[in-house]
């Protein structure tokens, strides 16, 4: 059985939250199997809808393939993806690299963006909302979220150069950032900034939005600064 499944109960999110992890640190590899439906409902006493909810995240963020009557398999080849300064960066360095792009992503979404992906990230922002006392989750939801921003922009390139940087949300070292930063009034900040940027997003206010995302930036990166002790 493979490392990443561990006992205890745990929601859709916080599956795909673990399984990815595996996968980009290359603990899992291409063309492995998973386990069954079957075995992650009796790992993490849920349902089958909770486990194919995870399973579909995956699917969505490319990571995996799921073949009808045979499984789920990962389709990410990480010797193709990964490049060595992405996979040598540590959380410091992801977020000075998002904060190069992401506020220029949130611009273009409220030239291009439609009520379906304003509708994407408000569901988002609901499981994130709901997550403020797991962190697991909430940090699944937000790589989440912020996928989807870049992904509403329809720029194919700016969507492969994002989901590069996002590859480093994988690392042992970022797992452990999480942790330390994760906390229940750091959550809200997130959550509440998360709502800020959306609605100016979708009141079509691309300058708003770039410097609301620069703010939700730097307060992240202020965290991890604190946590690491620099």
């Amino acid at each position: 059985m493979l490392n990443f499944v561990l006992k205890g109960k745990i929601g859709s999110n916080g599956i795909a939250s673990r399984v990815r992890e595996e996968i980009l640190s290359g603990k899992i590899l291409f063309k492995d199997r998973l386990p069954s439906e079957r075995v992650f409902t009796e790992i993490y006493s849920v349902s089958r809808g909770t486990v194919r909810a995870a399973l579909k995240l995956l699917e969505a963020e490319n990571l995996i393939e799921i073949r009808s009557g045979s499984g789920a398999f990962v389709s990410y080849d990480r010797s193709k993806n990964i490049i060595s300064p992405i996979e040598n960066a540590n959380p410091l360095e992801l977020i000075d690299a998002r904060f190069a792009l992401e506020p220029h992503v949130c611009r273009l979404i409220t030239l291009y963006g439609t009520k379906q992906n304003f509708a994407s990230l408000d569901k988002l922002a609901h499981e994130m909302e709901k997550s403020e006392d797991d962190p697991i989750e909430f940090a699944s939801a937000d790589t989440a979220f912020h996928t989807t921003l870049t992904e509403s922009t329809g720029n194919k390139l700016l969507i492969w150069i994002i989901s590069q940087i996002t590859a480093v949300r994988g690392q042992a070292e970022w797992t452990k950032a999480r942790n330390l930063t994760l906390n229940k009034e750091t959550i809200k900040t997130y959550n509440s900034q998360h709502r800020e940027i959306i609605e100016a997003i979708k009141s079509r206010e691309p300058e708003k939005a770039a410097s609301l995302m620069k703010n939700h930036l730097e307060t992240a990166r202020l965290s991890l600064t604190r946590a690491s002790g620099t």
